[in-house]
């Protein structure tokens, strides 16, 4: 089993460069998994690209439909993070010994107690997570 962070559903669902690798990597895993967390960074992300004009609002809505609908039919397996999450994510972040930020601590922290490997196309969360032992893989072209 999987965590998909952010980066790897952002490139998922609006094209981008990474967009046929992460299809392929998403292709061959079962039972992804997300954490609300995910839900409200893949809107925002949303968000800043129509802000930046990267993409229309009737694009955007229809992204986030199609997010919203995958989520209701269960396509993904939804984590909670509760006490002890936030406890290990500051607990890390506490050690000084990383660029960690709140929320990637937080992403980690899910995957890391639900004993799931991430999956990124962000390096620093890669670097982040081998850091701390957290199982994760970088999806690159």
């Amino acid at each position: 089993m999987a965590y998909l962070d952010t980066s790897v559903l952002g490139a998922y669902y609006c094209p981008e460069q990474l967009s046929d690798a992460v299809a392929r990597t998403l292709a061959d895993i079962a039972n992804p998994t997300i954490s609300s967390l995910v839900e409200i960074e893949l809107c925002s992300a949303v968000s800043l690209k129509v802000r930046t004009r990267e993409m229309d609002i009737s694009s955007a809505g229809a992204v986030v439909s199609r997010f919203q609908v995958d989520i209701a039919s269960g396509l993904y397996n939804v984590v909670d993070i509760g006490p002890r999450e936030f406890k290990l994510a500051r607990d890390w972040v506490s050690r000084f010994s990383s660029p960690l930020c709140t929320l990637d601590a937080l992403h980690l922290a899910a995957a890391f107690s639900n004993d799931l490997e991430v999956i990124t196309t962000d390096k620093p969360m890669m670097a982040a997570a081998r850091h701390f032992s957290v199982r994760c893989r970088l999806v690159s072209r």
